[in-house]
């Protein structure tokens, strides 16, 4: 499978996850070229995803966007550690209906626990990457960004 492919698959896959996890009012935009070696955004969770499939899912937003978020989930704004493991299972419900769906199209992978970052992170070491801006409507938006690593 080529990188172009296999991105492809990827993006798909993760635009069919954050939909089924996030209830309502979800709108994607579109998808470009992530050229950056670093993340800017107050709360991030990142999860790496190994297997046939290497590379790193990337959810970057503000605190009170995840907040919302947790609002419109749980039905309470979450804060301080609360949020931040929100934050961190966000993620992970996201990148493991990505790495099912994912099955499904004969790319088979594993996603690693999630790391939550506070702040500007660098990130390096990807092939290409794409990133795919999710309007929570209403509420903000969020930057998923999809790497693929050199194996």
């Amino acid at each position: 499978m080529t990188t172009a492919t296999t991105l492809t698959h990827l993006l798909n896959s993760a635009i069919h996850s954050i939909k089924t996890v996030i209830p309502t009012g979800v709108e994607i935009e579109k998808p470009a070229l992530y050229h950056a070696s670093s993340i800017r955004s107050s709360l991030s969770v990142l999860i790496g995803m190994t297997g046939q499939i290497h590379g790193q899912l990337v959810i970057a937003g503000t605190n009170d966007l995840f907040a919302q978020i947790s609002q419109l989930m749980y039905g309470m704004m979450l804060e301080g550690e609360m949020l931040e493991s929100f934050t961190c299972e966000l993620g992970n419900m996201i990148a493991g209906q990505l790495a099912t769906h994912a099955s499904s199209q004969q790319m088979m992978m594993d996603i690693t626990p999630p790391t939550l970052l506070v702040g500007e992170a660098n990130v390096k070491g990807f092939q290409k990457a794409i990133v795919v801006p999710v309007n929570i409507v209403e509420k903000g938006t969020l930057n998923m960004i999809v790497t693929l690593h050199h194996e």
